[in-house]
């Protein structure tokens, strides 16, 4: 086991894929010589060479619209979009192209495409730094949606990402680029967890709280702080959005009898409200109240300044622990 930053996962991870498959290409803008803005790539073009690690014109429409001709030829390309808000230039081609060749050729076509996109708030970035787009992605079908939220996920499944022949939208969240974890470089990836399915990040036995990426983190740290009052929080990190593992959600669900779904994107829309109807239905019997969700505000990201107010942090998510326990709450008042 080697302790390393998530960031520094992803690179090895990047690495291991360029050394296993001489098909896999990586592309982005500024990922060569810089080794990218948040320097996940740092690296790579020295090993590997300027055909296999490619500084691309500064155009997300054009750097996908040639992941899909490689694509077409054999090739593994795997896509840096600088940062979340800059995705939009590419949607058309993503969600037109990217998402619906293999269906429109009758599964001859393959688009075996990674698009890593870092995401999420919280490191006082400007406009279009700091988004989180994954529900526009996660509602079409043809792509996988997948977050990894520690150094060892981080590694093992953009390995994964690399190795699917579906698309996949990899979204990494750039503010636990820095946190570091232990991970297993000679990890066989046979033996890894899949990345379709959800993982119980802390075990708890009165509310599931649920979230993914940057949250996951304050969900373990809600569960801490929830256990000093007698509360115990099972924690799950969904790791896949599209897929959803619904089956590790229920299961929890129906023994603490009570949902709590964070993320920072917005409320309306989000992969939060898709998880509580599926609950809502699957386990209506075994819940004991109604599902909670705390999420990013439904407005434009906010300036710098106020993003701590915009973002679910630790009162926020425990003030939710509490609706769902109908305890005094926010909402409630302190006579409730």
């Amino acid at each position: 086991m080697t302790t390393m930053t998530l960031g520094k996962a992803l690179n090895s991870g990047l690495r291991r894929a360029l050394a296993a498959d001489d098909r896999v290409v990586l592309m982005g803008e500024d990922i060569g010589d810089l080794g990218g803005v948040f320097r996940i790539t740092d690296g790579l073009k020295a090993e590997f060479g300027a055909n296999r690690v490619v500084d691309t014109p500064l155009s997300e429409a054009g750097i996908i619209g040639t992941a899909v001709g490689l694509a077409y030829r054999g090739f593994r390309p795997v896509v840096e979009i600088q940062f979340d808000g800059f995705i939009y230039p590419g949607f058309d081609q993503i969600v037109a192209q990217v998402a619906k060749l293999h269906f429109r050729s009758r599964g001859t076509v393959k688009m075996p495409i990674t698009i890593r996109v870092p995401f999420g708030g919280g490191i006082g970035a400007a406009e279009h730094h700091s988004e989180s787009p994954e529900a526009y992605f996660a509602h079409t079908a043809g792509l996988r949606v997948v977050v990894c939220s520690n150094p060892q996920d981080a590694f093992v499944m953009i390995q994964q990402a690399i190795a699917s022949d579906d698309p996949v939208l990899f979204f990494e969240p750039k503010r636990r680029y820095h946190v570091k974890g232990e991970v297993d470089e000679q990890a066989s990836l046979a033996d890894q967890k899949p990345m379709g399915l959800a993982t119980v990040a802390v075990p708890g036995d009165d509310v599931t709280l649920v979230t993914y990426g940057a949250l996951v983190q304050t969900a373990r740290d809600a569960a801490t702080a929830a256990a000093e009052d007698g509360v115990s929080i099972e924690v799950i990190d969904l790791r896949s959005l599209a897929p959803m593992d619904l089956r590790t959600v229920e299961q929890s669900v129906r023994r603490t009898g009570r949902l709590v779904v964070t993320h920072e994107a917005g409320e309306q829309g989000g992969v939060g409200a898709e998880l509580v109807a599926r609950v809502a239905e699957s386990c209506f019997e075994y819940l004991e109240a109604a599902p909670v969700r705390v999420t990013g505000h439904d407005i434009p990201y906010p300036p710098a300044k106020l993003e701590q107010h915009h973002l679910p942090d630790l009162d926020r998510i425990l003030d939710g622990v509490d609706r769902a326990l109908g305890r005094p709450n926010s909402l409630s008042g302190a006579e409730a």
